[in-house]
């Protein structure tokens, strides 16, 4: 058995001691470590409750330090969420929202060059990944996989700000096509057979074997935390050093990463104060039950630094010397995308109840991502639900269209299953969640809404407050095609023969949902004439519309062949959307020729390619097993994945 070492460190286990002022009254600064780790939900640490895993430092940390019971990330994919690290805002004020692509953006919103100018010596090992084309090293004195808060570059009692983040715990570990091959985990004290899956996944071997190598990872990652805790006792380090160690997003269970339910928001995030500074804390160690963000984390830092935090940061300081101890009544999370599928999601809880508003509810939460679907437990879910073996709908319904609006009890539904939005008598709670989000995204100018084409060749955030566009104007539109009723029609027949691309893209949206609910049966001669729109999306959305409103071949055929071969990856979102009703699948069938052409001449051995999504819609239309998505040359690198392991890096150095 490969024992899991017990690097804990003796000054961790120091009862709390009173608050004190000595070291401010020194000023001396405390230094800040970010230990930062990827795709892993809150619930898979033992200190949050799961007892099919072994994580003796984190729980240890934990104990003695203060444990964030309802933290967020700000979105569940990894690019959004750090985009809002380094900004202290929502990625979305800024365009940053779509994962995994950068965009222009305004200068000086990264945070660590305010701690650089104030004397911290600031180091990243070494993931960037901010959606934003300004350099994303920029901001930091070294940043590359040397990098360290031990560098003899940082001078002699200068304080520093460090982040190292590992990679052992990415999805890409377990993303192997198949299980063959894979390690027994049961020498890793995990039992497949014994875990506790999650409600909304189906229990299935390769749903089992995968969760199972991700607590593997997990209780690497437990390891990787120790070292650190044992790096900075050997250098007398422990005392002086606040530490942060979290999730970048949740987790590769199914339905986890990439999603707004809590699986794929709800993070691990613990703050350890030594004793030195827990004054700065004002607080007591134990659990934290207050809702808390990734907007929180950068104001927070600067303040512990004695920096008053920029005034365009949204997130508030929890600890520090700006600390706002002002109580959150209500937090917020975005997703932009699926890869290619542009598809806005937004999300809001008290902390009790979570509200989730899908702008364009016609498009199925699993429009497949191509690297999570990469995963053996992905596959064999698509497989059990979309082959028509499954026995419960709970675990179907990311499949399917869904509401506008869903509302969940986060204490009685934890696997957010149960929608409450049309039930009488919580009408009041999901009124008070919708303008809560409504105000949010009015008052943080979310750009989210605005479409990938829209945001080249300019920065989009200087672009709206030079230009004054009607932001106003697109949020009603937004929040009207997603909910459209007949009595919609005069603002949609506006919005599609408006000169701006997102007004059109969005009264299609209208126009699409009327149209698939059945509620309208005519084409408008204006919506059939967006299929030649210049927008490719605003084009595909219009093929999709018009497809239910009795032109099909003419929607579908513009899906199959788009007018530049660029843009085929976005229609073929709007084809594999169209794909999963079974409805409709026998208006694509006549076109199969060409799809079994494009499956097999197109690219497919990257996530993105085209020929991958071919594959996925010939898999919806029944032409080809989930099994052979990624094609045979993906087996032996599923095997090569199997026998290996990733490495517990970076190190201390």
């Amino acid at each position: 058995m490969r024992h899991l070492p017990l690097l804990m460190c003796t000054a961790f286990y120091g009862l709390y001691s009173a608050p004190t002022e000595a070291a401010d009254k020194k000023n001396e600064r405390p230094n800040i470590l970010w230990l930062t780790f990827e795709d892993t939900s809150a619930y898979e640490f033992g200190c949050y409750g799961n007892k099919g895993v072994h994580t003796p430092n984190a729980d240890s940390l934990a104990s003695r330090g203060i444990q964030f019971m309802n933290a967020w990330s700000v979105a569940p994919q990894s690019s959004a969420a750090r985009s809002s690290l380094i900004t202290g805002c929502y990625s979305s004020t800024y365009g940053m929202d779509i994962h995994p692509v950068p965009y222009d953006t305004p200068a000086d919103i990264f945070f660590p060059q305010k701690l650089r100018e104030a004397g911290y010596y600031c180091t990243n090992n070494s993931k960037t990944h901010y959606n934003s084309t300004t350099d994303n090293k920029i901001c930091w004195d070294e940043c590359n996989n040397k990098a360290s808060y031990n560098s003899s570059k940082r001078g002699k009692d200068q304080p520093f700000f460090a982040v190292f983040n590992t990679v052992t715990s990415h999805m890409g570990r377990i993303r192997t096509f198949h299980t063959d091959g894979r390690r027994d985990y049961t020498q890793e004290g995990i039992y497949p057979t014994l875990l506790s899956l999650p409600s909304y996944v189906p229990d299935l071997p390769e749903v089992r074997s995968d969760y199972a190598g991700h607590l593997e990872a997990v209780q690497d990652v437990d390891i990787w935390l120790g070292l650190f805790l044992k790096d900075l006792k050997e250098r007398g380090l422990d005392e002086n050093t606040i530490i942060f160690f979290f999730s970048d997003h949740g987790g590769c269970v199914p339905r986890g990463k990439g999603y707004l339910y809590e699986s794929g928001l709800r993070v691990p995030l613990i703050a350890y104060f030594p004793p030195k500074w827990q004054h700065l804390a004002n607080q007591a160690p134990g659990k934290e039950y207050s809702l808390v963000n990734f907007t929180d984390l950068g104001p927070t830092v600067l303040s512990l630094a004695g920096i008053k935090p920029p005034k365009q940061m949204q997130g508030k300081a929890l600890y520090g010397k700006f600390a706002n101890k002002e109580k959150r009544e209500m937090q917020f999370a975005l997703a932009a995308n699926q890869l290619h599928h542009f598809m806005p999601v937004r999300a809001v809880t008290d902390g009790r109840f979570k509200y989730i508003r899908s702008y364009i509810p016609y498009r199925q939460f699993a429009l497949r991502n191509y690297y999570q679907w990469g995963m053996p437990s992905n596959k064999a879910w698509d497989k059990l639900v979309l082959g028509g073996h499954n026995t419960n709908p709970d675990w179907g319904q990311a499949f399917e269209a869904h509401p506008a609006e869903m509302l969940f009890d986060l204490e009685k539904d934890a696997g957010e299953l149960h929608d409450l939005s049309d039930v009488p008598e919580y009408a009041a709670i999901l009124t008070k969640m919708r303008q809560a989000l409504s105000d949010h995204i009015r008052t943080t100018c979310d750009l989210g809404f605005f479409l990938p084409t829209s945001r080249i060749g300019h920065i989009l955030y200087d672009k709206v407050r030079k230009e004054k566009y009607p932001l106003d104007d697109l949020y009603v539109l937004v929040e009207t095609a997603g909910t459209a009723t007949t009595a919609s029609l005069p603002l949609l027949e506006k919005a599609i023969a408006s000169s701006l691309p997102e007004m059109r893209f969005w009264g299609v949206v209208g126009y699409a949902k009327l149209a698939r609910e059945k509620q309208i049966g005519t084409c408008p001669e204006t919506l059939l004439a967006l299929l030649q729109d210049d927008n490719p999306y605003i084009a595909s959305e219009a093929a999709y519309a018009v497809a239910y409103l009795g032109k099909a071949e003419e929607g579908v055929s513009r899906l199959i062949t788009p007018v530049l071969e660029k843009d085929r990856k976005i229609a073929y979102s709007s084809l594999e959307c169209l794909s999963l009703d079974p409805n409709m699948r026998d208006c694509i069938r006549p076109f199969l020729p060409d799809l079994k052409e494009a499956a097999e001449t197109l690219p497919r051995l990257e996530n993105e390619d085209a020929g991958l999504m071919a594959r996925g819609i010939l898999v919806n239309l029944g032409e080809m097993d989930i099994n052979n998505l990624h094609g045979p040359e993906a087996y032996q690198r599923g095997l090569k994945l199997n026998y290996g392991r990733r490495p517990i890096v970076p190190l201390p150095n």
